[in-house]
């Protein structure tokens, strides 16, 4: 590979012997291998130098970019915190305002309760200089008092008088009611039985008659509008209603102006009644139950006066 010529006018090199060509050989490709050694080395940091950078870099963005936004965040923060103290010192500043307001009432307060003792001092002063004027009002009242007094027992006594007239007032009134009440003729229910025998039929109402006791009044009434009355002797009667199947009935029974109704009655069933201010026993007896029609009799006392229940005295 490599050559060696002589120099002009010297003297030639005395060729080299195989074993040292052979050593050159080596050399150079050692050579050759260092330095591919060394520009591989080279390549490598290069790429490892340049890839390093890279990463710094990215590292020196990435920081960059958290330190700005924790930078944000600070002032985010700090900016909330400046309007919390905004606020808190407005508190602040209306609590003053109110402890300022209290202070004022407090004052206000003892001013009054001081005022209102120099007046309740000023009246008990004058109440106390005016004694001689509550003596001469004390005296006053005592006679009042005693005038009263004298007025009231006079008006006990006029009173007295009075309910003495108002009730001799009351009895002439107790005196006319009775009056008014034995002009009336009176009808009232009977409930206890004034014969143990009664008549069923047309014979026995003839054996009752010969005995002579009573009058006898034989009626057959149908029954027709309301309020229509029909005349047996002495009283009126009125069918009120029929069951022919039970032999029950209603009737309402009328003297002068008072009315005495019977409900659910039975044939043969005595109907007993006090008549008038002499209590006259009458007795009703309903021989038979048809359809809208009743037939019986009435039964009533001959003698007026031996008969009546509550015997009077007339002048």
């Amino acid at each position: 590979m490599f050559s060696l010529k002589p120099k002009q006018g010297g003297s030639a090199i005395p060729p080299a012997p195989p074993s040292q060509g052979h050593q050159g050989n080596w050399m150079k490709l050692a050579i050759v291998v260092c330095l591919i050694l060394i520009a591989g080395v080279g390549y490598s940091s290069y790429t490892t130098r340049t890839t390093l950078e890279e990463r710094i870099a990215t590292l020196e963005s990435q920081l960059e970019s958290q330190l700005d936004d924790q930078i944000k965040s600070v002032r985010e923060d700090a900016s909330e915190l400046a309007s919390d103290i905004d606020v808190v010192t407005n508190r602040l500043g209306v609590t003053d305002k109110e402890l300022t307001s209290a202070r004022q009432f407090s004052e206000r307060l003892r001013q009054q309760q001081e005022e209102a003792k120099l007046a309740l001092e000023t009246e008990l002063a004058t109440k106390a200089a005016s004694s001689e004027v509550a003596a001469n009002v004390a005296a006053v009242r005592q006679e009042t008092t005693a005038k009263v007094a004298e007025v009231q027992q006079d008006a006990a006594s006029k009173i007295g008088n009075v309910s003495g007239e108002v009730k001799t007032v009351a009895a002439n009134l107790d005196a006319t009611r009775l009056d008014l009440a034995e002009s009336r003729r009176e009808i009232t229910d009977v409930r206890t039985t004034l014969s143990q025998q009664i008549a069923r039929n047309a014979s026995e109402l003839a054996e009752l008659r010969l005995k002579g006791d009573r009058d006898f009044f034989e009626f057959d009434i149908r029954k027709g509008k309301k309020d229509v009355m029909q005349r047996v002797a002495d009283i009126q009667l009125e069918v009120r209603k029929t069951d022919q199947k039970k032999q029950k009935y209603d009737v309402m029974i009328a003297v002068d102006d008072a009315k005495l109704e019977k409900k659910d009655r039975t044939a043969n069933e005595p109907v007993q009644f006090l008549v008038g201010r002499d209590k006259l026993r009458y007795e009703i007896v309903v021989n038979f139950v048809d359809k809208d029609r009743i037939r019986g009799y009435v039964s009533a006392p001959k003698d007026k006066v031996l008969a009546a229940e509550r015997p009077t005295f007339r002048d």
